[in-house]
């Protein structure tokens, strides 16, 4: 994991973005820091999205624990990990759409 091309430089504004990416540490705040992009609405590009589908990072997305984040519980989905309660606001509007059950 050297390569680091997948990586999203703009989700570290407050330091220098990382080389690697080789702890677990390391890992967790990034997946930290790209769910909280992503539930902004701030979607990672598909080299990203590829890097952290792969297997390697399910220790990481499974002890990262935002359960307040849609994007966290997407991650976990993707990686077979077993779902865990979301405590994130449920928006009415969408919560009680009717259509909600046909997408």
């Amino acid at each position: 994991m050297n390569n680091l091309k997948w990586l999203d430089r703009s989700l570290y504004p407050d330091v220098e973005p990382p080389k690697s990416l080789e702890t677990l540490s390391d890992k967790v705040d990034y997946i930290a820091r790209l769910c909280a992009a992503w539930d902004f609405g701030i979607l990672p590009d598909s080299g990203t999205v590829t890097e952290i589908r792969r297997d390697e990072w399910t220790p990481a997305v499974d002890a990262c624990r935002l359960l307040t984040s849609p994007a966290y519980h997407l991650l976990r989905r993707w990686h077979g990990l077993p779902r865990l309660e979301f405590l994130g606001q449920q928006i009415a509007l969408i919560r009680d759409d009717p259509c909600l059950a046909q997408v």
